[in-house]
């Protein structure tokens, strides 16, 4: 399979879900999640702001804010931001990542229900989220957002990952505990196809033109408490059996002791996909309220 249709696939399943399972989905990882998923890499803040045009005076619809991850990186903008988010748990942990940014308003809905006012906003943007929703739904309802060339901003932070050596020297954990978890080693070109493959879906969009896109890679040190506690706002773990996950847990512990002492070397890929509204049109206006 190409990596194209591997990730539609994969999006098909998250998308397929229905919006009340999508909304407490992470809530029993809601503050792990707030705690220990990283940050976007400035970098890729500021070339997306340079990008887009986006300045203090800007208008923003964030779709999925989780708990505020990159809500705080615009807003430090001091541009009006929405931000949707359906999770309870994820609403309070953004209130208070955003008490410094009053021009934030959280709205707790999903962006499938959400209905729009006659604002037009000068960017949506979506981290890590978009994927939760169905493309035929989620890109008109966007463009119908946007006033003429506005901004879709899409970012992702890939999953964090050990070096290949200790990946492989896990493997074995995983398979006998959770063997739908073990998977080979997503090198440096992998994980660039997976995220062109991601971003592939923006680009076939008739809605959208000028598409622009970056990637970083990031490199850091989390405590092995730390790294456990991350792997567990995964959604492969979250589906896991409570009794499964933590005995893979409690063997994956010692095994990382044993290679690395208190802290892992982890690394990951950051990256952004960005492109503008067509001219309005009856298409993007009639795709816009689709319900």
């Amino acid at each position: 399979m190409d990596p194209f249709a591997e990730i539609k696939e994969t999006v098909a399943t998250y998308s397929a879900r229905s919006v009340e399972q999508r909304t407490h989905w992470y809530s029993p990882a809601a503050a792990a999640y707030a705690a220990t998923r990283p940050r976007y890499p400035q970098q890729l803040v500021e070339e997306v702001v340079a990008r887009s045009g986006l300045t203090a005076a800007s208008t923003l619809l964030e779709v999925g804010c989780g708990p505020g991850t990159a809500t705080v990186s615009f807003a430090e903008l001091g541009c009006r931001i929405v931000a949707l988010e359906p999770n309870p748990e994820f609403c309070l942990l953004a209130q208070e990542a955003c008490l410094r940014f009053p021009k934030v308003e959280l709205v707790a809905t999903s962006l499938e229900e959400w209905e729009p006012r006659q604002e037009r906003f000068d960017a949506v943007v979506a981290a890590t989220s978009f994927h939760w929703i169905l493309p035929e739904i989620a890109y008109p309802k966007a463009a119908g957002a946007l006033r003429e060339n506005g901004w879709l901003i899409l970012l992702w932070n890939k999953e964090l990952q050990p070096s290949s050596q200790t990946h492989e020297a896990l493997r074995a954990i995983y398979r006998r505990h959770a063997p739908e978890l073990e998977r080979p080693y997503e090198d440096a070109d992998a994980v660039a196809g997976i995220l062109a493959a991601l971003g592939q879906l923006l680009l076939e969009s008739p809605l959208f033109h000028g598409a622009r896109q970056g990637q970083w890679l990031v490199e850091s040190l989390l405590t092995i408490d730390d790294y456990l506690t991350l792997l567990t706002t995964y959604s492969p773990f979250l589906a896991l059996n409570p009794a499964v996950r933590e005995a893979l847990l409690a063997e994956l512990r010692p095994a990382l002791e044993k290679l690395h002492g208190e802290s892992v070397p982890l690394t990951h890929t950051s990256a952004y996909v960005m492109a503008q509204r067509m001219s309005t049109g009856p298409e993007i206006e009639d795709q816009s309220a689709t319900p």
